[in-house]
């Protein structure tokens, strides 16, 4: 028997429709500009569909729409698309504008949010102890030769970890290579897709992920 259970949420709605029309709706890269009027196209095909309800599909759509990746796809030349990927006319400067305030003032938001988490999570560290200054060594017997002999250092191989350089919100751009914040390392990945408080890596092994902004460095 057919599962006709409904979607949850519009994150499972956009990857019911991008299953249905990938011609038109993209997971992973750069999203087309979509055809105006595309909302009401989706809900005369999907009209009789139980697992998605027009309210649903609304919410998907702004939320696909708002998405750094569909923004950043709102440039000149672009041409939007139908649900069937037919070409329905270049993208007006007008709406090119708008995508580009929208994804500065997202862009500023979320920097924001990483810079007040990263002042929480300073506030939660313990400070750190006061390193002691060594004492001189002091000779009564001989004032000449108080000076203290200098410690050799044992470790002279050892260089000091290099420190998590936090990328800037311009940095955060589909197709940079970066570094994961694994906790007990940093793992290489490269930038795929962008949401307003999450991006999504692809690992070196091919895997793909979810990661928080503020967990990636250069």
């Amino acid at each position: 028997m057919e599962n006709t259970e409904k979607l949850a949420n519009s994150k499972q709605v956009i990857a019911y429709i991008a299953e249905l029309f990938p011609k038109c709706f993209t997971l992973e890269g750069e999203a087309r500009p979509l055809k105006i009027g595309i909302f009401q196209d989706l809900a005369n095909r999907l009209a009789d569909d139980p697992k998605v309800s027009k309210t649903q599909l609304r919410a998907a759509l702004r939320q696909y729409t708002s998405s750094w990746r569909y923004l950043y796809g709102a440039k000149t030349g672009a041409i939007r698309v139908d649900l069937d990927g037919n070409d329905c006319g270049e993208l007006e400067q007008e709406h090119i504008d708008h995508a580009q305030t929208a994804l500065a003032e997202s862009k500023a938001r979320a920097s924001e949010r990483r810079k007040e988490q990263a002042a929480k999570n300073g506030d939660k560290k313990p400070g750190a102890k006061a390193k002691r200054a060594p004492k001189a060594n002091k000779s009564t017997a001989n004032p000449s030769k108080s000076r203290p002999a200098k410690a050799k250092n044992t470790k002279l191989d050892n260089k000091p970890a290099e420190p998590r350089r936090e990328l800037k919100a311009e940095d955060i751009v589909v197709g940079k290579d970066v570094n994961v914040n694994m906790g007990n390392g940093n793992m290489p990945a490269t930038i795929v897709e962008l949401n307003k408080d999450e991006v999504r890596v692809r690992l070196s092994n091919g895997l793909t992920m979810l990661v928080k902004a503020e967990h990636l460095s250069s």
